[in-house]
């Protein structure tokens, strides 16, 4: 999903010194992100894989887990619950992410988190289901619905790209608080995810 032009133009307008950022930066893509395509167990498996890690080291090991399937693409919750967690952990998984990427494979298998239809639901019964997974939070669970769904009114305030962000955005001494991000997002609803986007490219640019 992409937001009109005239929705970017308003976004602008309620916040002009996020708009002049947006000015100087690469436009927003379209989501979902065209190369996270497919099962949704595959986004959610990476995210878990991605977590806390830079990112580098992360697409490492990510590469390592989906060449431990038979074929190119990334294994299936059946496959990860037959790989032992000595081969998980072979491939640099942790011992916690080995133990949350088999959670979330036996949830799917077991059909306790079934997750054909889950883009029918509203955001915070999507992020109640995904962090009913041991090991899946609710930043694993935004980025699922800003990356996988596309939801365009995300706001992931614990993310400390975005809060770099808006430091860097709004010219301040420390990064903001969660809860202070969050009261400086509500003049970008219903685009927070968009704002979020751009707060990440200002704090690469940094």
């Amino acid at each position: 999903m992409k937001p009109t032009k005239a929705q970017i133009a308003a976004l602008r307008r309620r916040d002009p010194v996020l708009g002049a950022a947006m000015k100087r930066l690469p436009p927003f893509p379209d989501f979902p992100v065209p190369s996270l395509r497919g099962p949704h167990f595959h986004m959610l498996a990476r995210s878990i894989i991605y977590q806390q890690l830079a990112t580098k080291a992360a697409a490492t090991i990510y590469g390592r887990v989906r060449e431990l399937g038979p074929g190119p693409r990334f294994p299936t919750p059946e496959q990860v619950l037959a790989f032992t967690d000595e081969r998980l952990r072979g491939a640099g998984l942790s011992e916690n992410k080995t133990k949350a990427l088999k959670g979330l494979a036996e949830k799917i298998v077991s059909g306790e988190l079934p997750l054909r239809g889950i883009a029918r639901h509203d955001d915070e019964e999507v992020i109640r289901r995904l962090t009913t997974v041991w090991g899946i939070g609710e930043w694993t669970a935004q980025m699922f619905l800003i990356f996988k769904l596309g939801r365009l009114d995300v706001m992931p305030s614990g993310d400390l790209g975005v809060q770099e962000g808006l430091r860097v955005l709004d010219g301040l001494d420390a990064r903001p608080s969660p809860d202070t991000l969050l009261d400086r997002a509500e003049v970008w609803r219903p685009l927070c995810s968009v704002a979020a986007w751009f707060l990440w490219r200002l704090s690469d640019a940094k």
